[in-house]
């Protein structure tokens, strides 16, 4: 019975190797595909934040240089780039459940290319052809390169995929390279932070190391939370593990800090600064956090490797060279402009006021066209009057000031 019984068990589990074995191109050609939808759900979110940023922004300007009272949240195209920045963030989110992390990180470069390409777009000025091209070729060489580096981002990323479960994340929550690392930027992040509040290191790679640390984290835990949310919707529940609340609060927290360190470097450094050192210094330090959480490079020969590096140099490159090209920010005008104050009439009333009336102050003189007033008063010198001294032995000062009233 049992010699008899032993080809049949033979012959059953046959096809059942060969069925294993036959999977696992398939599954790597499905890997290959989720890298792609990762990867075009992230360029698609980052184009459509610049465009929403741009948007809203043109809204500002709009405003500013019109008599329209109306505040920016009552305009339509405000609303517009709200509604175009929360589709753009969507995008950016759901791409981090299909692609590895550090392979969606660095795609933030898109961002960059499409600000500088809508920037060269919609500019005011008229230029002449070489003064264009003379002003404009770091931004055409940057956005090339930065174009370059995407691809072979795209091409030669890592192509690590596991399902986002709440056993594996807790898994590796508690792996011994995921503490090291952690132990390490905790160390270094409280440095950083003991320097800057109580040294007054205000140095912009201090503030910028300390938002990517901040980032690093949060990438990491969006990551865990849009791919538990994609399993969930998949039909295998996530949602009641402890572990997806800690993310998702660790992911908002982490996000605010990083917010207001950002705000705080924006406040003394220029955009453009910010923009390339910022983004140099959170994809490298996010990448290192994918690497280390995730394991994003296991199993990845030395060639993909060194061609996704060479992909995140000329990425950075080309954003060097985009931010550069900006215009620095003019930290202090010598004039007010009257057009601009809140509450004050425009210059360009057709010649009825250039200036407000303010009857009791001599701040800007007043030019007014009112035929009404008797004078028209302007700053001038004080009258001196010399006075006379009382008596000889005593000192008195030669001079006494007079006040300057309408009446004189």
């Amino acid at each position: 019975m049992e010699g008899g019984n032993s080809p049949n068990l033979q012959l059953q589990q046959l096809p059942l190797a060969t069925a294993a074995v036959s999977v696992q191109p398939h599954a790597d050609s499905f890997s290959y595909k989720e890298n792609l939808i990762g990867a075009l759900l992230a360029i698609f979110g980052h184009l459509v934040i610049s465009i929403a940023l741009n948007l809203q922004k043109y809204s500002h300007i709009r405003l500013a240089g019109s008599k329209d009272p109306r505040a920016y949240f009552k305009t339509k195209t405000w609303w517009c780039g709200l509604f175009l920045l929360v589709l753009g963030e969507l995008g950016v989110f759901s791409s981090y459940a299909f692609a590895p992390l550090s392979l969606i990180v660095p795609l933030s470069a898109v961002s960059v290319i499409a600000s500088a390409i809508i920037g060269i777009i919609f500019i005011k000025e008229k230029w002449k052809p070489k003064d264009f091209l003379r002003r404009y070729v770091l931004s055409f060489v940057g956005c090339g390169l930065a174009i370059v580096g995407t691809y072979l981002l795209i091409t030669f990323g890592p192509n690590s995929h596991e399902k986002m479960t709440g056993e594996n994340i807790t898994r590796h929550l508690v792996s011994w390279p995921f503490l090291l690392y952690m132990l390490v930027e905790i160390i270094i992040f409280c440095l950083l932070l003991y320097f800057y509040k109580e040294k007054n290191a205000n140095y912009i790679v201090v503030i910028l190391l300390l938002v990517a640390l901040l980032g690093s984290m949060t990438v990491v835990t969006v990551k865990a939370v849009a791919g538990m949310i994609v399993v969930s919707i998949q039909g295998n529940l996530q949602l009641d593990y402890p572990i997806f609340y800690i993310m998702l609060v660790c992911m908002i927290a982490t996000a605010v800090f990083q917010a207001t360190f950002l705000a705080q470097a924006s406040q003394l450094y220029d955009s453009s600064q910010i923009a390339s050192i910022g983004y140099i210094l959170s994809t490298t330090v996010a990448i290192t956090a994918g690497a280390t959480f995730y394991l994003d490079f296991t199993g990845e020969d030395v060639l993909h490797i060194c061609m996704f590096v060479l992909g995140c140099l000329i990425a950075f490159l080309g954003v060097f060279l985009i931010t550069r090209n900006r215009k620095k920010s003019v930290p202090f005008e010598p004039y007010i402009s009257m057009d601009a104050m809140p509450g004050m009439q425009n210059m360009h009333d057709k010649g009825i006021a250039v200036q407000p009336d303010l009857k009791a102050s001599f701040s800007y003189g007043a030019l007014e066209n009112n035929d009404n007033m008797p004078e028209i008063y302007t700053p001038a010198t004080l009258p001196i009057v010399q006075e006379q001294h009382g008596s000889k032995g005593v000192s008195a000062p030669p001079y006494r000031v007079l006040e300057h009233s309408k009446k004189e």
